[in-house]
């Protein structure tokens, strides 16, 4: 599978496009004025607790608290205080030396937030959803700092290896490797990118995630509250970052910044990946050249076409999403079994895809074309599984149930994306209707009778080729009517310049004549 990721700067932000092969797979739009990405952290100060939500509600600077739930608040939430006041409070001039740090007991998971939290202090925070229609922040007290290979995660010293890696031999060696390297109260999580990386590779990665947590602890030291700590890399980096592999050759960017600033990150964590990187200088759209344009215009609105010819419907309610799936007009035999297999196996990969491009989040329920046999429901269940593999949300899929639905859970960080791909109709104004040909030539006629009346002579009608078709329809037709009326030939010519209920009257020197 061939990755490409496409970047276009723009005034407001930067749209970049995952590409694998050449089908549009992931859209992401970093605004400039995003201040709550999610990874960002925040020293944030307790507002409001909630006894009866067992959270709290913490002012970080947005317009409404973020909130924040006991179940967030990690097991080292008392350790997590203790350190911000230390490092707030900080005078000396050297940092301060976190492997010294003494590590609380930790809270218990059934506790109470007013136990943790009831002086109301000071906290460091991290964005784990961002703000999403009228509500704040979700935050999380769980600090992690992912790299390419490795999750370093303060103050629980523990090593765990991705489950993704099935060698029980690769998951033993990276084990004794990172337990090898690892820093005092640091917890690591060994990523599936890490499988048959060496100990240099690792430690490397490793080092770097310990600088930045030491560059949070010194960001710390008299920082305002509520104020930013440290931002979460740019959707680029972390988009490299998460999916950078073999499979990925070519990253096209059109602008010089961003194009020095990726080349620079690769690098740093991948120097074999470097010239991947290309700068587009050509004045044309990027997202036109490389036909993201078209895809997006495919791709987004309430129909979705496949190219067997059937087709999805996806509709949004307030509390879920819901997907239709439909067989079109084409079947690959006469079996109706089969044909809603297929039709159903198709649409398994374009609704994981649909679910990354859109970033839809929440419940998504999915009506299937019915089947009746227990193993066609099993293969679309399997296919569904395994298109979703791919998808870095977390997510949770049921089998299909006997009323022929699906129901997917799928983990919604930030708002969805929603593009408008329907374009307002210029005849109409977007009512869907418009005024009755018999109107239309009721109004060309009194115009006619009106012009003539006031001296115009070797007049021509400008109107739709459809409209001059049925004002020359018949015997007679209207334009020999209204002729032997005026005793002048009314010559009707068209234009496909006009729309359908326009028209327009032209003198003897061809001129437009103001109505």
């Amino acid at each position: 599978m061939n990755k490409e990721l496409i970047i276009n700067a723009v005034p407001q932000g930067v749209e970049i496009a995952l590409l694998e092969d050449k089908r549009l797979v992931e859209l992401h739009k970093e605004n400039a004025e995003n201040l709550f990405g999610v990874g960002d952290l925040y020293l944030g100060k307790v507002k409001k607790l909630m006894p009866g939500l067992n959270a709290a509600f913490v002012d970080v600077g947005f317009e409404k608290d973020a909130f924040l739930h006991y179940t967030d608040l990690s097991p080292y939430a008392k350790s997590l205080l203790k350190l911000t006041q230390v490092c707030h409070e900080w005078k000396a001039a050297d940092p301060y030396d976190f492997g010294r740090f003494q590590v609380e007991p930790e809270i218990v998971k059934t506790g109470k937030i007013t136990e943790v939290l009831g002086g109301r202090p000071n906290i460091l925070v991290q964005i784990l959803k961002e703000p999403i229609a009228a509500k704040g922040p979700r935050l999380s007290c769980e600090i992690s700092l992912p790299g390419r290979f490795v999750v370093v995660t303060p103050f629980n010293d523990i090593v765990a290896v991705s489950k993704k890696i099935h060698s029980s031999d690769e998951r033993r060696r990276l084990q004794k490797i990172i337990e090898s390297i690892k820093p005092k109260n640091f917890g690591v999580i060994v990523r599936t990118a890490a499988e048959g990386k060496n100990t240099a590779e690792l430690h490397d990665d490793l080092n770097q995630l310990v600088e930045k947590w030491a560059q949070i602890q010194a960001n710390l030291k008299g920082a305002a509250v509520p104020s930013k700590i440290l931002s979460e890399q740019d959707k680029t980096t972390s988009i490299l970052r998460d999916l950078l592999s073999a499979d990925f050759n070519r990253i096209v960017v059109n602008d010089k910044g961003i194009y020095n600033d990726t080349r620079q990150y690769l690098q740093r964590i991948a120097p074999d990946k470097t010239d991947i990187v290309n700068f587009y200088p050509n004045g044309a759209p990027i997202f036109d050249s490389f036909g993201v344009t078209k895809q997006v215009k495919a791709s987004f609105g309430k129909t979705v076409s496949m190219p067997s010819g059937a087709y999805l419907i996806l509709e949004h309610t307030e509390a879920l999403h819901v997907i239709d799936v439909n067989s079109g007009y084409k079947s690959s035999s006469n079996n109706q079994e089969e044909n809603s297999l297929q039709t159903n196996l198709e649409a398994a990969e374009e609704i994981a895809r649909q679910l990354r491009l859109r970033d839809l989040g929440g419940i998504i329920v999915v009506d299937f074309i019915d089947m009746k046999l227990p193993e066609n429901k099993k293969k679309v269940l399997e296919a569904m599984e395994q298109a979703m593999r791919a998808d870095r949300a977390r997510h949770s899929i049921l089998p299909i149930s006997k009323f022929g639905l699906m129901q997917i859970t799928r983990q919604r960080m930030k708002p969805e994306i929603d593009i408008k791909t329907d374009e307002l109709c210029p005849t109409c104004g977007g009512t869907g209707k418009i005024s009755s040909t018999l109107v239309l030539e009721d109004d060309i006629r009194k115009n006619l009778d009106y012009l003539i009346t006031h001296g115009h002579k070797k007049l021509v009608l400008m109107v739709h080729p459809m409209m001059e078709a049925f004002l020359k329809a018949g015997w007679p037709s209207k334009r020999m009517q209204w002729s032997w009326k005026h005793k002048q030939w009314i010559r009707i010519e068209s234009s496909n310049n006009l729309h359908l209920v326009d028209y327009k009257f032209l003198d003897q020197d061809r001129e437009e004549i103001k109505l």
